[in-house]
């Protein structure tokens, strides 16, 4: 094998608590080969996913300060291949198709007493998961896939030991009401990037006012007074913006002291766009994941647009962006786009997918999803798109550490 020849996705889905904070992050991935017949099977894609993780692309770069969820196979939990992870700041996941005969049993009960935190996925209770169910700390259920009298028999069930209890691939908000009224301790699922619609329900006032800063912002007639006279207005925006750039992440020659020396020195569009960022994290009362969310889609959208040489690569920064103010404003997009006038081929990327744009939209979703065989985005590579994902991480993490804390 020839490790040249071979590439991988590495994603992550959020795992929350019930306060909605990101408890950890799983691990997503596939690999494959140049030669897409020839599969890698699941050791080899597990042993280039530690690989890439720990060695090359770095652990905090995909999840920060957030613990990883890593799925391991039979030959990893049984000790054929050596497992040497940070036990602080890994959780290994035993999947569900692993039989539990005495060997798997064993591996896991030596992992356990190296001091990993063990999970078991897509849990379904029988006697003889007993004996993994002792050494676990965390189990998962399949909330899609048992009604919700098999729900809470199980969470009856495991309550008899000292285990915490993971609700995945929660996608609706009533489902997740429904799990934490069962003691669920932490959630997996989309159904925080669903908004929550309520028939008939306008925008508040607050909200208005952010959508018709950000139609201004994206406008993209709007010169450099103007953006200075819009940030301007608010203190707290020029505040942060002014620290953010005179920050190590510019390195500048001089101390920048007003928005208008910001636009000469970073540009323009990087102002628009972190006066954008502000104004949409002013939504404090959704969890922080949504606006990192709409950060890496931003980026991500941009990135890809570079690489493929299209021209404005900025508005499809803004796709990425708006592509979640649904969630964030609780609307329908179709409402929301009436408040919020933005070009046609935009307006059309957002509501329908159409265009360019839609399709780089597509891929990114696809991408945040972990949905690989949906992926496409024209010429670029596996390894293309993977760059940019991991490039609009670190960006994203970057920017909530530098301007929005």
């Amino acid at each position: 094998m020839d490790d040249r020849d071979i590439d991988i996705y590495i994603g992550r889905q959020p795992i929350f608590d019930r306060q909605l904070d990101v408890y950890a992050y799983e691990l997503l991935f596939r690999s494959g080969r140049r030669n897409i017949a020839d599969v890698v099977d699941g050791d080899e894609a597990t042993s280039l996913v530690i690989v890439n993780t720990f060695m090359e692309i770095g652990l905090n770069n995909i999840v920060g300060d957030r613990l990883a969820f890593i799925n391991l196979t039979r030959a990893f939990v049984t000790d054929r291949y050596a497992v040497s992870l940070p036990k602080d700041r890994v959780v290994l996941e035993v999947l569900e198709d692993i039989e539990p005969d005495s060997e798997v049993v064993a591996g896991v009960r030596n992992l356990a007493a190296q001091g990993y935190r063990i999970a078991l996925d897509d849990f379904i209770y029988n006697e003889a998961l007993k004996p993994l169910v002792e050494l676990a700390d965390i189990i998962k259920i399949d909330v899609m896939e048992l009604d919700a009298q098999e729900i809470h028999a199980h969470v009856e069930q495991l309550r008899r030991y000292p285990v915490r209890l993971l609700a995945e691939k929660v996608e609706t908000r009533r489902d997740f009401d429904y799990c934490v009224e069962l003691g669920f301790d932490y959630f997996q699922g989309y159904y925080f990037s669903q908004p929550k619609i309520i028939r008939g329900q306008r925008l508040p006032n607050n909200r208005i006012a952010i959508l018709r800063l950000l139609a201004r912002l994206q406008d993209p007639d709007l010169g450099p007074q103007e953006v200075e006279e819009l940030i301007s207005r608010d203190v707290g925006f020029s505040y942060r913006i002014l620290k953010y750039v005179n920050s190590a992440a510019f390195a500048l020659p001089r101390k920048v002291e007003s928005i208008r020396e910001a636009v000469v020195y970073v540009g323009l569009q990087t102002v628009r766009h972190m006066a954008m960022l502000l104004a949409m994290s002013q939504l404090d009362d959704k969890p922080a994941e949504i606006v990192n969310t709409a950060l890496v889609r931003g980026r991500m959208a941009e990135l890809l647009a570079i690489r493929l040489g299209q021209p404005q690569p900025e508005s499809f920064f803004t796709v990425g962006l708006f592509s979640i103010l649904d969630v964030l404003m609780d609307n329908s997009m179709e409402e929301i786009l009436t408040q919020l006038p933005l070009a046609d081929h935009i307006a059309a990327a957002l509501l329908e997918h159409a265009g360019i744009h839609g399709r780089i939209l597509d891929c990114v979703l696809a991408y945040e999803r972990g949905e690989w065989e949906k992926i496409s985005c024209n010429t670029l590579t596996m390894k293309d798109i993977r760059g940019c994902y991991l490039e609009a991480l670190a960006w994203s993490s970057q920017i909530q550490r530098e301007l929005l804390n």
